[in-house]
């Protein structure tokens, strides 16, 4: 029979390994098409990523584009290296909470590209659709902090 210790290590291994998938997906999600926007109907639609989109604001708002780099791209990364940390017994539990709170800061995001395709589509001026790459980006969010929550929930995390 196996030590006890083997087997909560063996439990957690689903979570580990889905959260190891995100540190490849969200490089893919960022090139990913998050939507395709033009003007007119009549005209070919310009697909637009979330680095296409960072290339676009840094010429011309800074402080947009600085904040749309850290929710988009360092939030997450940074939280789903931590959890691996945290899976591989490097780091504390106890960092587990400021990773959820880096999470949530990465789900501002996805309600910022969804305020403004929901904005632009209102005013119907252009026309825009939604592309693979925004439903990519969401899922990677979600997986994200719906691991961090499991990751909470172990056996091998103790209570603050």
């Amino acid at each position: 029979m196996p030590a006890s210790g083997a087997t909560n290590r063996n439990a957690g291994l689903p979570l580990c390994i889905a959260n190891l998938a995100l540190l490849v997906l969200y490089p893919v999600a960022w090139f990913a098409p998050l939507m395709r926007a033009g003007i007119l109907p009549l005209f070919g639609l310009s697909e637009i990523s979330v680095i296409s989109g960072l290339q676009s604001l840094w010429d011309t708002d800074v402080f947009l584009a600085l904040a749309v780099t850290v929710f988009a791209l360092f939030a997450p990364y940074l939280k789903t290296t931590g959890l691996a940390l945290i899976h591989f017994g490097l780091l504390s539990h106890r960092a587990n909470k400021a990773l959820e709170i880096i999470g949530k800061l990465a789900m501002a995001d996805i309600f910022l590209i969804a305020l403004y395709i929901t904005v632009i589509k209102g005013i119907g001026v252009g026309r825009i659709e939604i592309a693979w790459g925004l439903y990519l980006f969401t899922f990677c969010i979600l997986a994200s902090l719906w691991i961090s929550w499991k990751t909470r929930q172990s056996p091998n995390h103790t209570p603050d």
